[in-house]
Order: structure tokens, then C-alpha cells, then sequence
């Protein structure tokens, strides 16, 4: 008699859910106040002027209007230049 072994015998087929990281809001759109603009591991993209950076590094916006995206070169603690992407809301 072939069948299958009992159910919660392991992690067979299991996985963590996805965590929909990624850009929500594009260059141009309108940001309402508390609406997420990026969802992000790390600070690869820097809060500029009208938003914040949640504990998770999600950015999200703390005033409403457009939002914008520029990229300028910031100077790291070590004296090293690097180039960083800022988002902001005006």
C-alpha cells in the first residue's frame, strides 16, 4: 500500500512569503502623506526633502506633492566619495 507520510512531517514545500520590496512611487506621481515611495534592504536609495526613513529603511512620504529623484555624490565617514540616489517629495 503506497500513500503519504503524515502530515507535519516537515519543511518539504514550505517557504517564506515574498517581501514586495522595490520602488512603489515613480519620479512625477502624486505622494499623499504616509504613502510608501520605496520599500528597500540597506540605504541604496537616501530620504531627501518631505520623507522619512522607517525602521525597516522603507521610505515614505511626510507631506503631500510630486515625487522627485536625483542623485548627487555624498562623502562617507571614511573620506571615500560615493554616489547615492535621493528621493524626495516637493
Amino acid at each position: 500500500m503506497a500513500h503519504t507520510k503524515a502530515v507535519g512531517a516537515g519543511r518539504y514545500g514550505k517557504d517564506s512569503r515574498p517581501k514586495y520590496l522595490g520602488v512603489k512611487l515613480s519620479g512625477g506621481q502624486k505622494a499623499k502623506i504616509g504613502s510608501v515611495i520605496i520599500r528597500q534592504r540597506g540605504t541604496k536609495v537616501v530620504p531627501g526633502a518631505g520623507v522619512r526613513l522607517g525602521k525597516d529603511d522603507t521610505i515614505y512620504a511626510v507631506k503631500e506633492g510630486n515625487v522627485k529623484f536625483t542623485t548627487k555624490k555624498m562623502l562617507k565617514h571614511n573620506g571615500q566619495r560615493r554616489l547615492v540616489k535621493i528621493v524626495s517629495v516637493l
